[in-house]
């Protein structure tokens, strides 16, 4: 039986549709920069690979990357990610950082305070509800997204 050209040439472009979407961050860089000791920063690390980025990591502590990105230490946590001109303080999962990358707003980045437990790289026997916070130029913040227990991947609630 022949298979008609239109239906190899759609099912070429179906696939390369489908894998662009899959690779598309993998071009985009992210420079982590955390604790060598940092057992839950290098589970997020892993996250955000299986999530399609590219992760580079920097053993060397967070807090000089985080002052230079200008996240006040009230909204920090245990490692510092910078990517295309952004920061990303914390357990953010890898679905709002790639929304927050295909809206680009004017903003310093986000941040997920403290260690959430549930989070990515923070999973566990407890699992609490938490706020992505959107850091704006002037270092304020608002909610980005609201995170449950029973999906700590997904964002449960986008906020704009």
């Amino acid at each position: 039986m022949k298979t008609p050209i239109r239906t190899l040439l759609a099912g070429s472009i179906l696939f390369s549709a489908l894998s662009g979407a899959a690779t598309a961050y993998a071009t985009t860089t992210v420079e982590v920069y955390k604790s060598s000791t940092c057992k839950c920063c290098a589970k997020w690390v892993d996250h955000m690979r299986a999530n399609g980025f590219t992760v580079n990591t920097h053993d060397v502590g967070n807090k000089e990357a985080r002052e230079r990105a200008g996240i006040s230490t009230n909204l920090g946590s245990c490692h510092t990610a910078l990517v295309d001109g952004y920061a990303i303080e914390g357990h953010v999962p890898a679905e709002d950082i790639k929304r927050f990358l295909k809206e680009r707003p004017r903003a310093i980045g986000l941040t997920a305070p403290g260690m959430p437990h549930g989070s990515p790289g923070m999973e566990g026997a407890r699992s609490d509800p938490y706020d992505v916070l959107l850091i704006n130029k002037q270092g304020d913040t608002t909610v980005y997204s609201r995170h449950l227990p029973s999906d700590p991947k997904a964002s449960v609630m986008k906020l704009k």
